[in-house]
């Protein structure tokens, strides 16, 4: 994964390694995000996501190794962190003060001067489409309004890098509606984007490369595109919808047959590489003449949920639970 050959990436990551309290968090990360591109951070909790995105930003130096944005070292270079935009997962605003008053603090936090703040708020708002409550307390705001006001107050030095930390976490479809459409914006303007989420379908909706993390290493990176057409270049998978939760036997049946649970018992998947011969219609057959209560049989192209599987299994050779993902079903 990396930029043309005329450019350098704008962030640079080479045998980074972190430690928390004696305990590794992060070892031997190589990555690199190129200008005006956005790269999804994807892992289980306690992967290391947060910890690599606070390299990045410059709020810890790493033990070893070394992180470049722009050249520079963005932990002990002001000009490198002047040009990241850090939006936590946790909402950073003053919940008194209107949308328009904080931005204009985080204006001045990010030294412009008084001039030429206020040209500097209208565009964030503009940018991230929130003027319709610019004189409204954030306090009094929905979650979703929320999120996309710290979005903004990040955007106020207009850096060359966002970095944000589960964006949508909390929010109805509406909202990360909105957001999603803001760093689109974002990227058509030529802005990096680094994002950690749990969200398969945001992740496949805005990434172009995708890099997953486990036990603070990075497992598997590269261009999304590519890496989808390998792995549906096989078969493709097969889902179960079950009305209630399988006995042992319809367990035994279900796993003979490779399928896997992949959230509470009730949805069971198996992947294309497993030797599928049969369609939808016939497998929902044979399933439910060994007794397996199927209400359902679902076959799409493997999608990010299984790069994902994919990587994180190959690393550890152990089974590792995903969420559900809307499918489209065949009965």
């Amino acid at each position: 994964m990396g930029a043309p050959e005329e450019q350098a990436p704008l962030v640079e990551i080479a045998g980074a390694a972190l430690s928390y309290r004696g305990r590794q968090v992060l070892a031997g990360i190589d990555l690199a995000v190129p200008a005006g591109r956005t790269l999804a951070l994807l892992g289980p909790n306690g992967a290391g996501k947060t910890s690599l995105m606070r390299l990045v930003a410059g709020r810890l130096p790493p033990d070893a190794g070394r992180v470049r944005v722009g050249g520079a070292d963005p932990f002990r270079v002001h000009a490198a962190r002047r040009a990241i935009g850090w939006v936590p997962q946790e909402i950073a605003l003053y919940p008194r003060l209107t949308v328009a008053e904080n931005l204009g603090v985080f204006a001045q936090l990010a030294g412009i001067g008084r001039r030429a703040r206020g040209a500097a708020v209208e565009a964030a708002l503009a940018l991230t489409d929130i003027a319709d409550v610019a004189r409204r307390p954030v306090g009094l705001l929905s979650g979703g309004y929320q999120r996309r006001v710290n979005i903004a107050a990040s955007l106020m030095g207009r850096p060359r890098l966002v970095l944000l930390d589960e964006p949508t976490q909390g929010v109805d479809l509406a909202a990360r509606a909105a957001i999603h459409a803001v760093l689109g914006r974002l990227r058509e303007d030529g802005t990096a984007i680094l994002l950690a989420t749990h969200d398969f379908a945001e992740a496949e909706r805005l990434a172009d490369h995708v890099a997953f993390v486990a036990g603070g290493r990075i497992v598997r990176a590269g261009a999304l595109a590519e890496l989808l057409a390998r792995i549906r270049s096989g078969a493709p998978e097969h889902e179960v919808a079950l009305a209630l939760p399988p006995d042992p036997a319809a367990e035994a049946a279900l796993r003979r047959a490779g399928f896997a649970p992949v959230d509470t018992g009730l949805t069971w998947r198996a992947s294309g590489r497993g030797g599928h011969i049969l369609d939808g219609a016939a497998l929902l057959g044979a399933l439910r003449r060994q007794g397996v209560p199927v209400n359902e049989v679902r076959v799409r192209a493997p999608g990010l949920d299984a790069l994902y599987l994919d990587a994180l299994q190959s690393r550890a050779g152990d089974p590792v639970p995903i969420p559900p993902r809307p499918l489209r079903a065949a009965r």
